[in-house]
This record gives C-alpha cells, structure tokens and sequence, in this order.
C-alpha cells in the first residue's frame, strides 16, 4: 500500500490510501474534491471508498463529488449515518472493515465529536486518527467530555509502537510549542523540534509520526490522569 498525502483548505490533510497491485485506492477524510479529483485523474486511480473519521465539515467536504464522479462507497459511524453525506457501509467499534485488499479495524474514539472513529490498518501499521490524536496534541472537545478523550487517546497508546499516525491537520508546529512549554527538559522532543521546523521551513508535512515519539513527547499521552489531562486541554486552548 502506498499512502499520498494531499493538502486541502487551509491546513487540513487528506488521505489517499492507494493498492499499488491494482490501482484502486480509499480516500480518508475529503475535506474538498478539487485536489483529489486533480490526482486521482492525472495517475489513473481508481477510487472505491471514501472513509470519515467523523463529521464536521472539513473531514467529509468532497464527499458527494467524489461519490457521484467515481461510483465509490462512503464509509463512516452507525451513530452519524444522519450527519455524514452519501454514507453507504456503517461501522461499529472493534469492528474489522474489510473490502478488496483493504483491511482496517474501528475505534470509536470520542472527544471531538461523539462519533470520531479511527481508522487501524494493522497490516499496514498505520492509523487515521482524524482529529483526535494530532501530531505532539490531540483535538479540541466539542461534543464530547474530557473522559471520553482521555480514555480514546489510551486506545493508541496500546498499539505497537512503530505505528505510523495520519491525522487531519498540519498543527505539529504550533503544538511543539505548547509541548516544549510544559516539558522544557524532553531532549528527545527537542530534537524533534528541529526537525519539524526544517519541515516547515521547506513547506514538508510533518506528517506521518512515529507512536513511539509520540508516547516520548506528546504531553497530552504523557498525562497519567484525567484531571492533569483536562487541565492541558484547557491550557492548550488558550495558548
């Protein structure tokens, strides 16, 4: 499997996930349909399935463009078939999705919205986690409650450690500077530090990240309990 990262709006990112045996590819989190379609066309995918993560608009965008241009299916949560457009296939927690040479399992993965789900391909070692585990942070709690982002994040925590992380926005430098603010002594988040601002200094995602950094030098997973978790989130939001 090959994975092509594709820039929308402003700072959002979404996924091509592409079977190089057979050309045919999943799209994770439309944001918009122009770029997609732009790269699909110009190297002659063939795009079967659209997944979402959840349901706010700069995740399921392209959708409906996509679905009537390409035929493909959309993939989201049993709970939001009303607030995901064109939504084909449902899927539930711990559920294994399955379909050609494509295999992820579910997590619901609330915080964010109540019906943020993760995208596991475990063969793959990969995972699209939306908006709920960033690069160095996680998302913003709007429909959810700071429980119920904790325990989600401590869904990633347990897998293994070489996993590589796709999440929905190109925050990593911003929230390295949160991270370093609270934790001024991580050498190791030093270090990748520089490394993204090289990155952004050639306008090169930061994306993907290693789960192994991430449990090193994301302080939102470092927190050890729900009340020195909420009180981050809450710095975060006002940093």
């Amino acid at each position: 499997m090959k994975i092509k990262i594709i820039k929308c709006l402003q700072d959002n990112y979404s996924y091509l996930l592409i079977d190089e045996n057979n050309r045919s590819a999943c799209i994770i989190d439309p944001s918009e349909s122009g770029p997609i379609i732009d790269f699909i066309d110009n190297n002659k995918i063939n795009l079967k399935y659209i997944l979402n993560t959840h349901h706010h608009h700069d995740h399921i965008g392209g959708n409906l463009e996509l679905k009537k241009k390409y035929n493909c299916d959309v993939i989201g949560f049993k709970d939001d078939k009303h607030r995901i457009p064109g939504i084909d296939i449902l899927v539930e927690n711990n559920q294994i999705w399955q379909k050609d040479n494509f295999e992820a399992k579910i997590y619901h993965t609330p915080g964010h919205t109540s019906g943020h789900i993760a995208f596991h391909f475990f063969k793959e070692k990969i995972i699209f986690t939306g908006d709920t585990l960033f690069s160095l942070g996680c998302g913003r709690i709007f429909e959810g409650t700071y429980e119920q982002m904790f325990n989600s994040l401590k869904i990633f925590k347990k897998l293994p450690k070489d996993t590589l992380i796709y999440c929905g926005h190109e925050y990593t430098l911003k929230n390295s500077e949160f991270c370093l603010f609270n934790d001024p002594d991580n050498l190791k988040l030093k270090e990748k530090v520089l490394k993204i601002k090289n990155n952004h200094k050639f306008n090169s995602p930061t994306i993907p990240s290693v789960l192994d950094d991430e449990l090193e030098c994301n302080i939102f997973l470092k927190a050890e309990d729900i009340k020195t978790f909420s009180k981050l989130r809450d710095l975060k939001d006002n940093f």
